[in-house]
């Protein structure tokens, strides 16, 4: 008899009820801030991690990569758990090591334990995104395991579920996006200081600016119409944001309005998004409509 798990990182910033709910195991990335190493979602939550950003002003937190050794040690921990498949949803393979150690701790697993092969199956996917650009998969695998599914049959929805998945998001203090070097250093203390506010699209691994808003006022509707003009029909979505709760309340209010319905969910995001973004964001993610590819 099979016995399956979900598995994704702390990037997906799935929230913790939901976590618990579908049973999905959450690996964690370790941060570097000042000269003290923490554990993602264990050390600290979202809100702790932007007051640590606060009381670091000149440092620009680091993240580490989720190294194979750790990912070996875990698949082995499963094997002798009795586990036959491991199913791992992974940030974006263009913006971490972390998808290709996955990948290299199967084989590291064979060399150490052979008495695995065959005996545990493990499939690893480049989630191609970052936040609920996945981790909203990762939960509809883990409720899809819960229905009684099989494994083939999760994978099947995974793989075609990612090629779908974009996010647009707004990023109100660009200090910290030319300090990771997301946005030429120049550029974001320009925009700052004419306070441009760029909304951002991930697609298909890579990060780039869909437009630009002057000022803040008009960041929330101008987000949802590209959202709206590109998301499926009656489609699900999610909702993105950091600090600042009343922007997700705000983008949330907005798309209800215009829908018809709410969110699936919302995902604060965590300090490997707010690292690169800041700790003030807000967008929404959603599977395009199909034929849709720009």
């Amino acid at each position: 008899m099979s016995k399956v798990r979900i598995i994704t990182d702390s990037a997906s910033d799935i929230p913790q009820d939901l976590q618990q709910k579908y049973d999905v195991d959450v690996i964690s990335f370790t941060v570097v801030l000042g000269d003290k190493e923490y554990v993602c979602r264990q050390d600290f939550n979202a809100e702790e991690f932007y007051q640590m950003m606060e009381d670091h002003p000149n440092e620009i937190p680091k993240t580490s990569q989720i190294t194979s050794y750790r990912f070996m040690e875990m698949y082995y921990d499963y094997y002798k758990q009795g586990y036959t498949d491991l199913i791992l949803v992974l940030i974006n393979g263009e913006g971490s090591a972390t998808y290709g150690n996955s990948l290299m701790a199967i084989d590291m697993l064979l060399e150490e334990h052979p008495e695995c092969e065959g005996k545990i199956h493990i499939y690893t996917y480049d989630g191609k995104s970052y936040c609920c650009g996945y981790g909203h998969t990762v939960l509809n695998a883990g409720k899809m395991l819960q229905e009684g599914l099989s494994a083939s049959e999760i994978r099947a929805y995974i793989e075609k579920e990612l090629d779908r998945r974009r996010v647009y998001f707004a990023i109100y203090n660009l200090q910290y996006a030319g300090r990771s070097g997301r946005i030429p250093s120049a550029a974001a203390f320009l925009g700052d200081k004419i306070g441009i506010k760029p909304i951002m699209k991930i697609w298909d691994h890579e990060i780039s600016t869909a437009t630009k808003c002057r000022g803040e006022k008009k960041v929330v509707s101008k987000l949802a119409k590209m959202v709206l003009s590109e998301m499926e029909p009656d489609g699900e979505y999610q909702i993105v944001y950091g600090s600042d709760y009343a922007l997700g309340e705000e983008m949330t209010r907005y798309m209800t309005d215009k829908l018809g319905y709410g969110p699936t969910e919302s995902y604060q995001i965590g300090s490997e998004v707010a690292a690169n973004a800041g700790p003030k964001v807000v967008g929404v993610s959603f599977n395009v409509k199909e034929g849709k590819k720009k």
